[in-house]
């Protein structure tokens, strides 16, 4: 069994419900969520000019591998309404993997760890709540203190 963390994120429409059915695909498609962070809801990120998001992060146990969890994440933003514009665009739902196992995972189609996780405030809050002492696989750093590290300064609060 494969142990990935996931980041969901929504903008559009009522973000909550986006969620809570982007959580529903994933348990009917790629795995059980054992665990889930608190939702987060956090400005926009990049371009600011946007809704807040929603924010959440989940454990996920998965038989799929990399690839196979990349490709079905695709078909579930798909199938919700997700279309794809410019870089930071709004959007209905976005599925992140930030973690896969503690695989290294580097491709011109998937990158794993996700590059940007300790340089995210939105994404180290619900990752820190979740699993602070676990040890960032490329820079070998904890969790916490990566968070404790973070450089970004956006406001990210317990929706």
């Amino acid at each position: 069994m494969n142990k990935i963390y996931l980041l969901l994120g929504s903008n559009m429409g009522n973000s909550k419900t986006q969620l809570a059915k982007a959580i529903r695909n994933i348990e009917k498609r790629i795995g059980v969520a054992t665990r889930r962070s608190a939702i987060y809801t956090t400005a926009a990120w990049g371009n600011i000019n946007q809704p807040d998001f929603l924010n959440q992060v989940l454990i996920v146990d998965t038989k799929l591998n990399a690839e196979q969890t990349m490709q079905t994440i695709l078909s579930i933003e798909k199938k919700m309404g997700r279309i794809r514009t410019v870089k930071n665009a709004p959007r209905i739902i976005d599925i992140d993997i930030l973690f896969f196992n503690k695989e290294i995972i580097l491709n011109k189609n998937l990158v794993i760890p996700h590059p940007q996780i300790q340089n995210r405030r939105f994404v180290m809050v619900p990752l820190n709540e979740l699993s602070p002492n676990f040890r960032h696989p490329v820079i070998k750093k904890s969790i916490h203190n990566l968070f404790i590290h973070c450089p970004d300064t956006l406001n990210v609060k317990k929706f």
